[in-house]
Order: structure tokens, then C-alpha cells, then sequence
């Protein structure tokens, strides 16, 4: 059974065609583009379920594609594939909204990971019968815009912050534990502390929390982190 359609994008043909057959061979419908022109005209022919967006590319570099996928398109998941010593790159990816990055050389294993984990969270965002909302307390979040607020004021939140603050959401009520949330958010095993889990909570905590409202992300000592309103 198809999982879902992915567009590749990446000039190296050899990596392209690996990505392409380990993705083939895991149930995914693939097409592959080798430049930037391309990758546009491919992604206007259809509604993609995912897009891999290598960032140096002949034509259009994959952060104007970004640019312009994102100006009208906020839903599809789109990871990018980068270099090492493109820090610069990987940051203005997440500002333009690329819910993901990975850098090359990569493990086919992770990459697989992250996809499963972009689809599921978009899936959770697309349920039929879910509204296009999720609202706690003053709290909401609009799942088709990705706008988020908090009594009333809209807070900027990075791809990464935003699917953390959707699945803490989604289970609100429920203490979590870091490595939920690591497998939920991240996607992929994670070898050594779960200190990340931890840096990404005092971001959002930052955002949301506004004077003279209540705390809405709190820590359960030894276990995780819950979403609850203690008023």
C-alpha cells in the first residue's frame, strides 16, 4: 500500500537515486527533479504528502523554492537535505518555514525516521473529523494557517516549536516523558541525554507564557512535561 507521495529534489543523481529506490522500496510514490526550475514546475502538477529539498541547486537554490512553496503553501512537510558548514542555510530554512533538516553524509535510517515523523504530524493536523483547531485554555492553534495565539496575541513559533507545541496539545492533561516527546517530535532514536527535549520546553515556555497569565507547560519531576491550566 502507497504511503505517500514524496518530491525529491536533489542535482547529485547518484544520491537522487538512492533516495529515490530506498523510498520506492519503503512504499513511497517518488519523483525526482535535478534542479530548481524543475522541482517548481513538478510541484505545481500535483499535492505532494512530502518534499526533499536539497539546498544547493542549479536554477533556483532550495531556499528560494522554500520561498516561494511557503508564500502560498503552509501544510506540505518539506526537510532539507544540506552541508555541514551551511549553518546559515539551516537557519534561514527553519525561519522560512522547512519543518526539518538533515546534513549530509546521512544515515538512510534517520532520514526514514524524520519523514514518518513529518507525515505523522501532518496527519494529526489533517484528520477529517479533527477541527482546524486546537484551542486550551486562552491558547490556540490554527492547524491550517500554523497560526498560533494566546489570548488573542499571535506568537512566532519555528517549525520545530510548533510541532512541539501541537503535540503537547494533542495530549493535553497527559504527563509525557522526554522520550515521547524526542520519538513524537524528532523522529529518530536519540543517543545521549535527552537534554534537547528540555531546551526546546524553556523556547516555547518563553513564547507562551505572557505577564499575568498562568503557566500552561509545567515539569513533572522525574517524568516529563504535562499541558494543563491550573486555574
Amino acid at each position: 500500500m502507497e504511503k505517500g507521495s514524496i518530491l525529491i529534489v536533489e542535482d547529485e543523481e547518484k544520491i537522487a537515486r538512492v533516495l529515490e529506490l530506498e523510498l520506492e522500496f519503503e512504499g513511497y510514490s517518488v519523483t525526482k527533479v535535478l534542479d530548481g526550475v524543475k522541482a517548481l514546475e513538478a510541484y505545481r502538477t500535483r499535492d505532494w504528502d512530502l518534499i526533499l529539498l536539497d539546498v544547493m541547486l542549479p536554477g533556483f537554490s532550495g531556499i528560494e523554492i522554500l520561498r516561494r512553496i511557503r508564500a502560498s503553501d503552509l501544510q506540505t512537510p518539506i526537510i532539507l537535505l544540506t552541508a555541514k558548514s551551511s549553518v546559515e542555510d539551516k537557519v534561514s530554512g527553519l525561519d522560512l518555514g522547512a519543518n526539518d533538516y538533515i546534513t549530509k553524509p546521512f544515515q538512510i535510517e534517520e532520514l526514514l525516521a524524520r519523514i514518518r515523523v513529518a507525515l505523522r504530524l501532518k496527519q494529526n493536523a489533517n484528520w477529517s473529523n479533527e477541527p482546524d483547531f486546537l484551542l486550551f485554555s486562552d491558547l490556540s492553534i490554527n492547524l491550517k494557517s500554523r497560526e498560533v495565539k494566546r489570548s488573542e496575541k499571535t506568537i512566532e513559533l519555528t517549525p520545530r516549536e510548533y510541532d512541539l507545541l501541537v503535540y503537547l496539545m494533542i495530549n493535553k492533561g497527559q504527563v509525557l516523558s522526554r522520550e515521547q516527546i524526542l520519538e513524537a517530535v524528532w523522529g529518530y532514536d536519540f543517543f545521549g541525554d535527552t537534554n534537547v527535549v528540555d531546551v526546546y520546553i524553556r523556547y516555547v515556555r518563553k513564547k507562551i507564557n505572557l505577564p499575568h497569565l498562568p503557566a500552561l507547560i509545567h515539569t513533572v519531576r522525574g517524568v516529563g512535561y504535562v499541558l494543563k491550566d491550573t486555574q
